[in-house]
């Protein structure tokens, strides 16, 4: 009872604690939250704790002890908590999975965060203009907007920015002309390298050094790829990219849009997608300031094709289209159609190719009602509405909405010249 508990003695054990002589069963400890019962003080600052657990990890504070040490990479801990979920970047372990879509998760925190994708759920909202976020670090970096907070300086010209990100980008103007990093591949530099970090781990296969031992890694090479596709023979390094991987073949689109009800595969498409509903574009060319809402388009913008082919030098900004035009090459044609067994070497001519049986067109024109099979389609359709023109002739400044016929105005220009 209650009263038992009052009448308990207390002790001081060698931490300076001040702890039961029974212990507490969970309830007891839990009925203090809703009583507002803080019986665990901090001798030091005084503060108190519904917990006696709470007050262990408080005191860590003052006396800077973390007796959990990682034997991999020596980093401590304050509580054995905090060191396992450590541990969980040298193992690979990703212990949390997602019902939905069967993504899996190294913390329980990325879990829940991730099933707001699915749920539609923003749970963190902006007191100043409304707008809502999946991630309460998605509203403190957003807030900075408001407040005109740039915490990020740069430490050459005093210049600041509201992210970190673009800090790091800005940087690299000063870097014009001092670039340490050589990539050892392909001869380009950079102002930073992304292999300062000690690499303990090889693989016995290729012997590549790698920082952490994770799933993906200890399946770099091509050979170890357990998981296989049953309906293309496709295989890959981690059962999450298959269960991705067989959304293609199935059709089915677990990511749902909350502001249009549209569909996506893969989260990230969707994440993408959401710009374009909050008009966000965080990509930005140093160069003339233009935004753009993925960096790849950002690349393209540049000129800057990384990706190039062995086969016949043609460059890519995307690593993802660079494996796609090599197929061309192959002849590999990896994604089937189930219903008449035609085959295609890009995911999005297979979908495209599932509208002639379905005859579904699910994205429509929010101005006219037409609706497309691709989203791209619609896209290019609502240029119509919008007046928007985006390729502009280089020669004589004349902008198109259509690509196709920019291409049949450039010919005037060559054959004008001698």
């Amino acid at each position: 009872t209650m009263s038992d508990l009052k009448n308990m003695r207390f002790k001081k054990t060698n931490l300076g604690l001040s702890s039961f002589l029974s212990p507490l069963s969970h309830l007891t400890e839990h009925q203090r939250v809703h009583q507002g019962v803080k019986p665990y003080k901090c001798t030091n600052c005084n503060k108190s704790f519904s917990q006696s657990s709470h007050l262990l990890r408080h005191q860590g504070t003052h006396t800077g002890e973390r007796p959990y040490k990682c034997p991999d990479c020596g980093k401590s801990f304050s509580q054995n908590s905090n060191l396992v979920q450590h541990q969980r970047i040298h193992t690979g372990e990703r212990p949390y999975k997602c019902g939905e879509c069967g993504k899996s998760f190294s913390w329980s925190s990325n879990l829940i965060e991730h099933q707001r994708v699915h749920t539609g759920e923003r749970p963190d909202k902006c007191p100043d203009c409304g707008k809502s976020f999946t991630r309460s670090s998605a509203l403190i970096q957003h807030r900075r907007i408001h407040k005109g907070l740039r915490p990020y300086k740069c430490t050459q010209c005093g210049k600041s920015f509201n992210k970190s990100s673009h800090l790091i980008r800005h940087q690299g103007t000063h870097a014009a002309g001092e670039l340490p990093c050589t990539c050892t591949s392909c001869g380009k530099s950079f102002t930073r390298s992304i292999q300062q970090r000690p690499r303990p781990h090889h693989c016995a296969e290729c012997e590549t050094r790698f920082s952490r031992i994770a799933g993906s890694q200890l399946r770099a090479d091509v050979a170890v790829k357990p998981y296989k596709c049953g309906e293309c023979g496709r295989s890959f390094g981690r059962s999450s990219y298959l269960v991705q991987h067989q959304r293609i073949h199935t059709g089915n689109r677990p990511y749902k849009c909350g502001d249009c009800g549209k569909g996506f595969g893969v989260s990230a498409h969707l994440t993408r997608h959401q710009r374009s509903h909050a008009g966000d574009r965080p990509y930005r060319c140093p160069q003339c300031g233009k935004t753009f809402g993925e960096s790849t388009k950002l690349l393209s913008h540049a000129g800057e094709r990384p990706y190039q082919c062995p086969d016949c030098e043609k460059s890519f900004c995307k690593s993802s289209h660079l494996v796609s035009h090599q197929r061309t090459h192959t002849g590999e044609r990896p994604y089937r159609c189930t219903i008449c067994d035609k085959s295609f070497c890009q995911s999005s001519h297979l979908i495209r190719h599932q509208g002639t049986h379905t005859g579904e067109r699910p994205y429509k024109c929010s101005n006219c009602e037409k609706s497309f099979t691709q989203s791209s389609n619609l896209a290019q359709h609502q240029r119509i509405h919008t007046g928007e023109r985006p390729y502009q002739c280089t020669d004589c400044g004349k902008s198109f909405s259509w690509s196709s016929n920019l291409i049949e105005h450039q010919r005037t220009h060559l054959a004008q010249k001698p």
